[in-house]
C-alpha cells in the first residue's frame, strides 16, 4: 500500500499521537505513589504499562477505565508499592488531565479544514470525552472500544470505521502505536503513517507502515498539508 493520491479522510488515534499519555501517566502514579512516601522511578512506569495493558485487554472485554485500574493495582504490585485496590481510580481519573502535545492543536486544524477527521481509540467514551475538551475540534468520526467492545490490535475498530465512512477510498490512518494501530492497518490494507516519536526499530518480522515520520507535522505535509 501507498499513501493514496486523493486524501478524503484522515482518522488518528488519540493517546500517544495527539496526546501524551505517557507523561500524564506517569505524572499520576508519581503523584499516588508520594502519598504513601513511596518513590517510583519514572523510567520504569511506561514500560511496564504497556506490557500489563496488553495482557490485561487480550482478555474478555472490559471498559477502560476498569482496565486502567486493573493496570494501576498490577504496576505498583510490580514496582513494590502497596496500593490499595479501592485506591486504582487514581489512573482513570487522571486522564483529565493528559494533555496534547504542543503541535496537536495546530496542525488538527489545518487537517481539519481539508479533508475528514476522524478518532479510532482504545478507550470508552466517557474518558475519551474529557480529553477532547483539550481538543477543540468537531470530528466527522469516532470510532472508541466501548463502541466495538473490543480492543486494538484487534481489527473491530477498523471494520467499523470503514462500514461509517462507506470503504477505504481515500481514507489515511495516523497513529504512534505500531502495535495496536500499524499492524492492524496493514492486514487490512489500510494506509497507515506512523509517528514513531521515540525512534522505534522495528524487527525484521514487524510490517512496515507506508510511511513514517517523527512528528505529527511531518505526517500532515505527507498528506499535503503543509
Amino acid at each position: 500500500m501507498t499513501i493514496p493520491s486523493q486524501v478524503t479522510f484522515v482518522t488518528f488515534d488519540v493517546y500517544g499521537t495527539l496526546i501524551d499519555w505517557e507523561a500524564g501517566a506517569v505524572d499520576a502514579f508519581v503523584k499516588e505513589a508520594a502519598k504513601d512516601g513511596v518513590t517510583l522511578d519514572p523510567a520504569q512506569i511506561v514500560p511496564l504499562f504497556h506490557s500489563v495493558q496488553e495482557q490485561i485487554q487480550a482478555g474478555s472485554y472490559e471498559l477502560y477505565a476498569e482496565v486502567l485500574r486493573r493496570t494501576a493495582v498490577q504496576i505498583a504490585k510490580e514496582l513494590g508499592w502497596s496500593l490499595e485496590p479501592s485506591r486504582a481510580g487514581f489512573l482513570p481519573d487522571s486522564i483529565q488531565r493528559w494533555l496534547p502535545f504542543k503541535e496537536t492543536g495546530p496542525v488538527l486544524q489545518k487537517i481539519a479544514k481539508k479533508y475528514s477527521v476522524g478518532l479510532i481509540s482504545n478507550i470508552d467514551d466517557k474518558l475519551l470525552g474529557q480529553t477532547r475538551r483539550h481538543i477543540p475540534l468537531d470530528f466527522d468520526l469516532v470510532v472508541t472500544a466501548q463502541q466495538v467492545r473490543s480492543y486494538k490490535p484487534d481489527p473491530a475498530h477498523f471494520t467499523e470505521c470503514e462500514r461509517r465512512i462507506g470503504g477505504k477510498k481515500g481514507w489515511v490512518h495516523i497513529a504512534s502505536s505500531h502495535y495496536y494501530d500499524v499492524e492492524p492497518c496493514v492486514k487490512k490494507k489500510i494506509p497507515v503513517i506512523w509517528v514513531n516519536r521515540h525512534g522505534q526499530v522495528l524487527e525484521p518480522n514487524q510490517k512496515k507502515p507506508d510511511a513514517e515520520v517523527r512528528t505529527l507535522k511531518e505526517a500532515a505535509k505527507l498528506i499535503g498539508v503543509g
